[in-house]
């Protein structure tokens, strides 16, 4: 059983956000919601969790067609410091783009995959175990392959505009990463 408590609310520089602590009745489980009202703010959001993320990181992204997967990876890459993160786009045909940094970071999009059988061929735990970082759109086709740790992103739509990001950690590195998220308020970060 869980229990929303009040949301706190915060700034990040010219952006205010919503955030929801998840309680479970026993213990905290290192899961928060943003609420964002434009792309701009979803790829804020994206950009300040980017920033926090170290090589080997994995980020699972899931939600509907247009929810604002590829907003969110290119505000990842603004964090993980992509030089122009405008030219990040879905690499749904090609299903995996490698943005040279200080940081490799990966981008694999796995729309086009009918079943997990065809992702076994990409490689991937290479990029899972490599030294960039990787954000996976449709991560959900894959659950059997994805690594026991990881940062799982569920974007909804909730408005024409707007979005919920609902932010969980799965391993001790990504639910630290989450508390870090929830305390801080993500309030010093660039926005």
């Amino acid at each position: 059983m869980t229990l929303n408590l009040k949301p706190k609310r915060f700034q990040i520089a010219d952006c205010k956000f919503q955030i929801e602590k998840i309680y479970n009745l026993r213990s905290e489980i290192g899961q928060m919601v943003f609420h964002t009202k434009s792309a701009s703010e979803t790829i804020r959001i994206g950009k300040s969790i980017g920033s926090r993320l170290l090589p080997g990181d994995v980020v699972a992204l899931v939600g509907e067609l247009g929810a604002g997967k590829t907003q969110f990876i290119k505000g990842l890459a603004a964090g993980v410091g992509i030089g122009n993160p405008t030219y990040v786009s879905s690499p749904s045909f090609k299903l995996i783009n490698e943005y040279p940094g200080k940081i490799t970071f990966y981008h694999i999009d796995l729309f086009r995959l009918e079943w997990e059988k065809e992702a076994e061929e990409l490689g991937l735990d290479d990029y899972f175990q490599g030294r960039g970082i990787t954000a996976i759109e449709w991560a959900d086709k894959i659950p059997s392959l994805l690594p026991e740790e990881i940062l799982w992103i569920e974007i909804h739509y909730t408005g024409e505009n707007s979005r919920s990001l609902e932010i969980s950690g799965k391993g001790e590195r990504y639910e630290d990463l989450v508390k870090e998220l929830s305390e801080v308020g993500m309030r010093n970060s660039e926005c």
